[in-house]
């Protein structure tokens, strides 16, 4: 929730918004406040009827002030006032605070969490004037009537529900970080293992290394001592002499006698010394096995952003994966080679594909132990060379328990994902295809993996950069509005001057000037467009479903279908954007341009 939509419903009957959050806190780009409503700074005054004070409590002393600070402010608080309390806690210790507001007849009337990176929650109280309780809010904002002890009733016996729930929240909290650490300590010890075992495996393979050297040297050796010995035989010297006669018979067929005599009169003292090598510095050099190794061997410079898997999958896995990954499947015969030619972030295997058809039909199961065999070589591998080693357990467990014997790393119970170009949308709607693009594409899946094995996260490919051109205050405000109201928030928007936007900062919005950095390129620079909360959300689900360049508004009205010209261009791939071409000439550039018929500018 943003901080306007929790504090404009409490400001009837307000006429002045005293900031009383001290200096670390500058809020009045987050307000937004009606006219009639003033702000102004805290003169250290009482605050009274007609007047709500801003107040903070949290972690970091200089941006939200101490709890001191939050107490001297509550005591200057009169019947009538009222007061929003910023939380920058993740879990706000509201019991520090809690004696306070009643002991100054402070009634909390609503609580929300706030989605800004140091703002986590935020209280609306009132000052009472007597020992009337005020009616609550809502979740939003509206007024609950209130009867007396019977609201009084209602309060006491929620918060006893709350109470009650809220404490085995706090139990499974404590439990999950007790799982994390032993996890993670497990993890540091297996790391440890994992270094000395690579530390063996680097020992062993450069002894290797070294043999196969002193090898090639030697067979150097033999092949210059073979062809030296060719180079100096009577019978190249003889053919040599001959074919030179032959090639000018004028000169050479007087000169060949000569020739022909100095090799038989020299023939003695090639044999007493046989070592002797003639001068031959000038022959070609005879290149041994090197295009063989360039043949199996590539090398790239450039980082990696994509998640690299070495796993045992099934077809059809693969082949989805594919489209988001670098995948290389593991056969029984070849598995140990592979992992160590692609080094990849995980080593995957799929029970799926140990239960159905193919290469691991069986592995697990017993019934093969030949084929266990391998995977546990497999698996030592990919732990000798510090990969993770992950079971994606999307079949029950009792169909291959003989996995479940192994050590991984990391265990993923889970299917692997729906492809979105796989989709009918005309048939399945727009809501099953945000379903499926929020919560369980195959995108989503591989970004759960990535983050376990920290590669570069497959989610990156959607994230979104907004060009806008606010024009004042207003502008501002209503793109603040637009962005932070996204089912699909942008990643960063880019703006000539970022002034008067610190709200999209702390809600983890990058704002700033330049060209885009993101994957993708939405223009936003019309400020008085009316923009849905579903707009990027359904263009990224259009572009995942399409594999388009660009996306928008056709000049016929089509809708979800390629087409050779966009009269609007919504969304645009940022290497598009930044090749300067005009849209007319996209398709015939090779760009895959896809309509959507959504609402038009207003």
């Amino acid at each position: 929730m943003r901080l306007t939509d929790l504090l404009h419903p409490h400001l009837d009957g307000v006429t002045t918004v005293v900031d009383a959050t001290g200096h670390g806190l500058r809020l009045d780009s987050y307000l937004h406040l009606p006219d009639g409503v003033a702000l102004r700074d805290d003169a250290e005054r009482p605050v009274g009827e007609g007047e709500l004070v801003l107040l903070s409590y949290g972690p970091d002393p200089t941006l939200h002030g101490t709890e001191d600070d939050c107490l001297a402010v509550l005591e200057r608080v009169r019947p009538g006032a009222r007061g929003l309390l910023l939380l920058g806690h993740p879990e706000p210790p509201y019991h520090r605070l809690l004696d306070a507001l009643v002991t100054h007849g402070c009634q909390v009337l609503r609580a929300a969490p706030l989605d800004y990176t140091h703002l986590h929650a935020g209280a609306v109280f009132a000052r009472t004037g007597g020992d009337e309780l005020l009616p609550p809010h809502d979740w939003f904002g509206r007024v609950v009537p209130s009867d007396g002890f019977a609201t009084a009733l209602r309060i006491a016996d929620e918060y006893v529900f709350a109470d009650l729930v809220s404490r085995s929240l706090r139990a499974r909290v404590l439990d999950l970080e007790r799982r994390a650490e032993e996890a993670e300590r497990a993890r540091d010890a297996a790391r440890a293992d994992g270094l000395a075992d690579r530390l063996a495996a680097a020992v062993r393979e450069r002894e290797q290394l070294a043999s196969a050297l002193r090898g090639a040297r030697e067979r150097v050796d033999l092949l210059k001592a073979r062809v030296a010995m060719l180079e100096g035989s009577t019978s190249l010297r003889v053919g040599r002499a001959l074919v030179s006669a032959a090639r000018s018979p004028r000169r050479g067929a007087a000169r060949l006698p000569r020739e022909l005599y100095g090799m038989w009169r020299g023939r003695t003292v090639k044999k007493a010394a046989p070592t002797a090598r003639p001068a031959a510095d000038n022959a070609a050099p005879v290149t041994a096995d090197d295009r063989l190794h360039l043949v199996h061997r590539a090398f790239s410079c450039a980082p990696r952003d994509r998640l690299v898997i070495a796993g045992v999958l099934t077809d059809a896995t693969a082949e989805d994966f594919a489209a988001d990954a670098v995948v290389n499947r593991l056969l029984p015969h070849d598995g140990g080679v592979l992992v160590r030619r692609t080094d990849p972030d995980a080593v995957v295997v799929q029970l799926s594909a140990c239960t159905g058809t193919g290469p691991w039909s069986l592995a697990g199961s017993g019934l093969a132990p030949d084929l266990d065999r391998r995977m546990a070589e497999l698996l030592t591998e990919a732990r000798a060379l510090g990969r993770a080693t992950v079971l994606w357990r999307d079949a029950p467990p009792t169909t291959a328990p003989g996995l479940a014997q192994f050590t991984w790393d990391a265990v993923l119970d889970t299917d692997t994902g729906v492809r979105i170009s796989r989709l009918d949308p005309a048939a399945q709607g727009k809501e099953r295809l945000r379903e499926v693009f929020q919560w369980d594409s195959t995108r989503v899946r591989l970004a759960e993996l990535a983050r376990l094995v920290g590669a570069p996260d497959p989610l990156d490919e959607r994230r979104v950069a907004v060009l806008a051109a606010p024009r004042d205050r207003t502008d501002r405000a209503r793109l603040v509005a637009q962005v932070l109201g996204q089912d699909h928030r942008p990643a960063e928007v880019l703006v000539p001057d970022p002034a008067g936007l610190e709200e999209l900062d702390a809600a983890g919005v990058t704002v700033r000037t330049g060209a885009p950095t993101v994957a993708w390129v939405a223009d936003w620079s019309d400020p008085d467009e009316d923009r849905p909360d579903t707009l990027l959300l359904d263009l990224m689900c259009a572009q995942e479903y399409s594999g388009a360049d660009a996306l928008g508004h056709a000049p016929g009205g089509e809708d979800f279908t390629f087409v050779p010209a966009l009269r609007r261009p919504l969304l645009v791939r940022r290497s598009l954007h930044r090749a300067g071409a005009p849209p007319e000439a996209w398709c015939g550039q090779g760009y895959r341009l896809f309509a959507v018929r959504g609402k038009e500018p207003s």
